[in-house]
């Protein structure tokens, strides 16, 4: 049955410009590449086709194709990171900046984040442009499945947003997932987390509350440490 917009499937796919890799789904890409992340995990991730799960090019691309189907595209600038803007090149004084910055350094100013393209006088010129603005992309893929099942849509849209793999159980419309102590800490889990919830909710009907069980430990006490055997003392003469 061919793909429309609002499916869910299992996507694995990797994206390069200029003949170099930026984006993939493959562990043995990345490490080809040189792009490797050790924090990151590798395999085909869950998307909404429609849903601007991956770049709208791609996104396009999976409407109408079939489950177990492979291609490539080539996604132009205006559907991939858009075109380049030279009024997104601007200059900015040098003591707006924390720390001591060179060409190629990359900066935050103002919410946003650029790369110094040259230093004139006390000015720093910063691009923010997306790295790939006004790139024609090049995407090779496979439609892994069409997924159905309301648990693993669940656990997808948790990877998909956070990166993160959780303990989960759906019963009598009750969907459990099991948070690691600490969690609150991570910046890029408590952003998400609205959008998790949302989604979650809209990809499994039969789900009508979801809960996120966060369980802190008491240590174990440390081992008493074991006596040495006294040494046995020599013979007098």
């Amino acid at each position: 049955m061919a793909i429309t917009e609002g499916d869910y499937i299992r996507l694995e796919y990797t994206g390069s410009a200029d003949d170099i890799v930026f984006d993939t789904t493959s562990a043995e890409a990345a490490k080809e590449a040189g792009i490797e992340n050790p924090s990151a995990t590798y395999g085909p991730i869950l998307v909404r086709v429609g849903s601007g799960h991956v770049i709208p090019g791609l996104d396009e691309a999976m409407v109408g194709r079939e489950a177990g189907e492979e291609g490539e595209i080539e996604v132009p600038p205006e559907k991939g990171f858009g075109e380049y803007d030279r009024e997104q090149v601007q200059g900015v004084p040098l003591k707006q900046f924390g720390e001591k910055v060179q060409v190629g350094s990359r900066v935050k100013n103002d919410n946003r984040e650029g790369v110094v393209r040259d230093i004139i006088g006390s000015r720093a010129i910063v691009d923010y442009n997306n790295e790939f603005a006004g790139k024609t992309l090049h995407y090779t893929f496979r439609i892994v499945e069409v997924v159905e099942n309301e648990l693993e849509r669940a656990n997808g849209l948790v990877r998909l947003f956070s990166g993160r793999e959780l303990p989960s159980k759906l019963r009598s419309g009750v969907l459990t997932f099991e948070l690691p102590a600490g969690i609150s800490y991570d910046r890029r889990w408590m952003l998400w987390k609205p959008t998790i919830v949302r989604d979650i909710l809209e990809a499994a009907p039969s789900v009508k509350e979801i809960r996120m069980l966060e369980t802190f430990k008491r240590p174990e006490p440390a081992p008493e440490p074991t006596p040495e055997p006294a040494a046995e003392e020599a013979p007098a003469e």
